[in-house]
């Protein structure tokens, strides 16, 4: 297990959610606001670690920087996480002629300066950057839907843009490495669609080809899925060699974690809809609940099941640090 590993384990008090949009709550900010400047992100992140207990500092979790660096345009919204409005190809068949950009084309050079300057000025815990996974990235730069289809239909024209994503990827996380991030958060939801099979030939080898790729005994990655099959495919995952393996709700842990190393971390994952929609007792519930449930697996550490909205209710974050708490502390 690697040193910082080991030192989020020992220390599971210091929860480690997904984190970070609804600082601009805290700054009086809008999301988009918030993604336009590495400053800015860098302030949303201190502002997080100087209210909540927290094991790591993460940057954000935006699923539509590495497309909108391929060409997709973006819709941005004052309270959200973007989207992706239309991919860069309407035919798979055009998947060969797309060419992978250089990392810090659109908003990829502030999310790596972001990470710079947080590296400079958040010492006492790791620093974690986020990317999005192989197979997620490719439905965004097609379509999802469509996607899943070609699969079957034209499987080698898949691979081949599947091929151009993991390119991009693998050279985005080295260049946050080189700002100095401690790790990464590789987030691969659209995985979670797919049947085990499909998983095993669309998104395993290019998740592992990823990790292979980056790691190293000094640098964290965290492969996150919130996709409701993801249960399945235990056999599959547990070979990506992931130091953290984080999970949505749409899954029970207490049969994932059974089926996975016992020298990892898997962390989740409570109800990211609860931190907006529910009161702060039913948010100490839930953790409460999901401790008791897997409290006995040493390598059990809760977390969100996915990222915290930005317009999620602050007394429920706070209520979500209090429990975590009480159970540890």
């Amino acid at each position: 297990m690697k040193p910082i590993v080991k030192k989020i384990l020992e220390n599971k008090g210091e929860t480690i959610p997904i984190l970070s949009f609804p600082s601009t709550q805290l700054l009086g900010i809008t999301v988009k606001e918030l993604l336009d400047s590495p400053e800015v992100q860098v302030k949303g992140m201190k502002t997080i670690l100087d209210r909540c207990n927290m094991g790591a500092s993460l940057n954000m979790m935006d699923l539509s920087v590495e497309a909108e660096a391929f060409g997709c345009e973006i819709v941005f919204k004052d309270d959200d996480v973007p989207t992706v409005k239309k991919g860069i190809i309407n035919d798979i068949m055009d998947a060969e002629n797309i060419v992978v950009p250089t990392v810090g084309k659109g908003r990829t050079a502030i999310c790596i300066e972001g990470i710079r300057i947080a590296k400079e000025e958040i010492k006492d815990i790791p620093v974690f950057c986020g990317v999005i996974g192989p197979y997620s990235l490719a439905g965004r730069l097609f379509d999802m839907t469509e996607l899943m289809m070609e699969c079957y239909d034209s499987p080698d024209e898949v691979k081949t843009l599947l091929s151009k994503a993991t390119e991009f990827i693998i050279n985005y996380i080295l260049e946050f490495k080189k700002a100095g991030a401690d790790g990464v958060i590789m987030a691969e939801p659209a995985a979670g669609l797919l049947s085990p099979l499909l998983n095993a030939e669309f998104s395993a080898p290019y998740v592992k080809e990823i990790i292979e790729k980056v790691n190293d005994e000094n640098f964290v990655i965290c492969y996150h899925n919130c996709g409701d099959a993801i249960g399945d495919m235990t056999e599959e995952i547990k070979e990506y060699g992931a130091d953290i393996y984080h999970f949505g709700n749409a899954v029970s842990l207490i049969k994932m974690l059974p089926e996975m190393p016992a020298d990892t971390i898997v962390m989740g994952n409570i109800d990211p809809v609860l931190y907006t929609t529910a009161t702060p007792e039913q948010i100490k519930e839930s953790v409460k609940a999901l401790y008791e449930e897997c409290k006995d697996y040493k390598n059990f550490m809760i977390s969100s099941g996915c990222d915290i909205p930005a317009k999620a209710k602050w007394e429920n974050i706070d209520a979500y640090f209090q429990a975590v708490k009480e159970l540890y502390y």
